[in-house]
C-alpha cells in the first residue's frame, strides 16, 4: 500500500512539472491590446505554480499563483501605441509572445451583413474588394481575429483561432464591414487597430444574449423571444459560444450589424438591444465602453411596400436614444431590392468609423452622423420638416446641407408619402427650404395634411435625401398610427 501511495504521488508531481504554460487563443502573438490602460491576462499554469509576465514595452514583470486548478490572472499595464513587443510568460517553463501591438481593439459582431467577407459571398461581391486586398500590406498595424462559430449549450472560455497580420489572405477572410471600420481608424489615428469579430449569418439577438438578460428585459414577448430552434437563434447559445471566449479581453468598445432576423418580433427590438448592450458591457467590465450599430439597408424582403424593414430601424434609432454613448451608422442609400448582401460596405466601415474618431477620439472635420426626423409644421396644404444632425442656417459652405437628386439631374428630394386624416398615404412633392435646412412635403390630394413619412417602407429606390457630405436621410413616419404585425395600419 505504501508503495502504491507513493508511486500515486510520484505520478502527480511529474504531472505538474510537465504541465506546460497555457495562453487562450485570443492572448497570443501578433495581437494588439489595449493602449494607456491596464488589460486583463490570463491562462494555466502548473497548480498553485508562481506566474511571471514581462512586457517589453515598459521592462516590468508582474507575478501571481494559480490556483489548485493551475488557472491565474492578472492585470498589465499598457502605454502609449506602438510595437512591435514581446510579452515572456513564464511558470518555470517560457511561453513568448511575439509582435504584439499597442493600440485601439473593438468588437465586431452581428449577422450576415457583419460576416460578408471583404472577398465576397457566392455571387454577391464586395465593392473595392480587389483594392482592399491587393492593399493589405500596407496597414501592417490592423490585426484581426476571427472567432469560430460555435453554439454551445454550455459556457465556453476559449475557443480556437489566432490573431492574424494584414496580408491578402487575412484581409480576404476577415469580415469587410470591420475591416474598413478598423482601416479607417488607422488611417486617421495612425496607430495600431485590433479588430475582435464574433459573427454568425441569420443569427438573432436572442442567441448572443443569455437568458437571464432576456428575462430582465420588461414588457417584451417572452415567447417568440425564446422560439428559436437553430443553432444561430436559440437564445444564450452564441453568447456562450462565441461571446464568452473572448469577453475577458481588454477593448475599447463595440461595433454591430444585426437586425434582419428579429423582424418577426419588430416590436420588442428596442428592448432587446438595450438589454443586449447592458449586458455586453457587464460582461466586459466596463460600462463606458461605446456601441455603435448599423441601420439595416433596404432589401425587398415580404414586398417593397410592406414595412418589417423600418419597424426595425424604427427600433433601432429608439435604442439608440436610451443607450448612453451609442450611435448608428445609416444606411438608406445602400441597399439592394434583391441582395441582403449590399456590396458597398466600405461606406458602412467607414460610417461606423466616424462615429468612433467624433465621440471617442476627438477627431473634427468628418460628416455628422446622418440626419434624422425632429418636427413637423403645418403651413397650409404643406408640411415643413426640420431635422437632427444640421445647422439651422444653411450657408455656402455648409458640409451638411440636404440634396436630392432626380434621376434627370434635377435638384428634386423624393421618397416622401403624406396623409390626412382619413390615414390615406398618397406620392409627395418635396423641395428644399435650403436657407434654413428643412424640406416641405405636399399632395394636391392631400389638401389637408397629418402625417408624413419618408422611405418608410422595406424598399424605397425614389429615397435620395443625402447631405452634402454623404450621409443619407434616415427613414421615418411622423404619425403614431398602430401598426399590425407586418407594418401596415390597423
Amino acid at each position: 500500500m505504501k508503495r502504491l501511495f507513493l508511486a500515486v504521488v510520484a505520478l502527480m508531481a511529474a504531472a505538474r512539472l510537465s504541465a506546460e504554460i497555457r495562453l487562450p487563443a485570443v492572448l497570443g502573438s501578433n495581437m494588439v491590446l489595449q493602449r494607456n490602460t491596464e488589460v486583463n491576462f490570463w491562462g494555466e499554469a502548473s497548480p498553485r505554480s508562481k506566474v511571471r509576465v514581462t512586457t517589453s514595452w515598459n521592462d516590468r514583470s508582474y507575478e501571481t499563483r494559480s490556483d489548485a486548478a493551475g488557472k491565474w490572472s492578472l492585470k498589465i499595464a499598457t502605454g502609449e501605441a506602438g510595437g512591435p513587443y514581446t510579452i515572456r510568460v513564464s511558470d518555470g517553463k517560457e511561453l513568448v509572445l511575439e509582435n504584439v501591438l499597442l493600440g485601439e481593439v473593438w468588437i465586431c459582431s452581428g449577422q450576415s451583413n457583419m460576416e460578408m467577407p471583404v472577398c465576397g459571398f457566392m455571387y454577391q461581391p464586395v465593392e473595392g474588394s480587389v483594392e482592399a486586398i491587393t492593399g493589405a500590406c500596407e496597414y501592417p498595424e490592423i490585426r484581426m481575429f476571427t472567432v469560430p462559430k460555435v453554439s454551445s449549450e454550455t459556457p465556453r472560455e476559449d475557443c480556437e483561432s489566432a490573431w492574424e497580420c494584414s496580408t491578402p489572405a487575412a484581409v480576404s477572410a476577415f469580415s469587410a464591414v470591420g475591416y474598413f471600420f478598423g482601416q479607417t481608424l488607422n488611417r486617421i489615428l495612425g496607430i495600431p487597430i485590433g479588430l475582435i469579430t464574433p459573427n454568425w449569418g441569420g443569427s438573432t439577438i436572442e442567441t448572443w444574449m443569455t437568458e437571464e438578460s432576456i428575462d430582465a428585459t420588461p414588457g417584451i414577448d417572452y415567447e417568440v423571444a425564446k422560439s428559436g430552434i437553430y443553432d444561430n437563434s436559440i437564445p444564450q447559445r452564441l453568447y456562450n459560444g462565441m461571446i464568452l471566449p473572448v469577453c475577458r479581453y481588454t477593448a475599447k468598445g463595440f461595433i454591430w450589424y444585426q437586425g434582419e432576423s428579429n423582424r418577426k418580433n419588430w416590436y420588442d427590438y428596442c428592448a432587446l438591444q438595450v438589454s443586449l448592450v447592458k449586458l455586453w458591457r457587464e460582461t466586459w467590465g466596463d460600462d463606458t465602453m461605446p456601441f455603435y450599430f448599423t441601420q439595416l439597408a433596404p432589401y425587398r424582403y415580404e414586398g417593397d411596400n410592406l414595412r418589417s424593414l423600418p419597424l426595425v430601424i424604427e427600433a433601432q434609432y429608439r435604442a439608440m436614444s436610451q443607450i448612453p454613448r451609442s450611435g448608428i451608422a445609416a444606411t438608406t442609400d445602400l441597399g439592394n431590392p434583391v441582395c441582403i448582401h449590399p456590396k458597398r460596405k466600405r461606406e458602412v466601415g467607414m460610417r461606423l468609423a466616424f462615429l468612433a474618431l467624433a465621440n471617442d477620439y476627438g477627431i473634427e472635420g468628418l460628416p455628422a452622423p446622418a440626419p434624422t426626423y425632429k418636427s413637423m409644421e403645418r403651413k397650409g396644404n404643406k408640411l415643413v420638416l426640420s431635422f437632427n444632425n444640421l445647422s439651422e442656417r444653411n450657408t455656402w459652405s455648409d458640409p451638411d446641407s440636404f440634396v436630392g437628386y432626380a434621376p434627370n439631374g434635377a435638384l428634386r428630394p423624393q421618397g416622401f408619402e403624406i396623409a390626412g386624416e382619413d390615414r390615406v398615404f398618397h406620392p409627395a412633392k418635396a423641395s428644399l427650404v435650403w436657407w434654413e435646412n428643412k424640406i416641405e412635403v405636399s399632395s394636391d390630394e392631400v389638401p389637408e395634411p397629418v402625417a408624413v413619412r419618408y422611405a418608410f417602407k422595406n424598399y424605397c429606390p425614389e429615397a435620395n435625401v443625402v447631405t452634402t457630405m454623404g450621409q443619407p436621410l434616415v427613414p421615418f413616419r411622423t404619425d403614431t398610427w398602430p401598426l399590425d404585425d407586418i407594418g401596415e395600419i390597423r
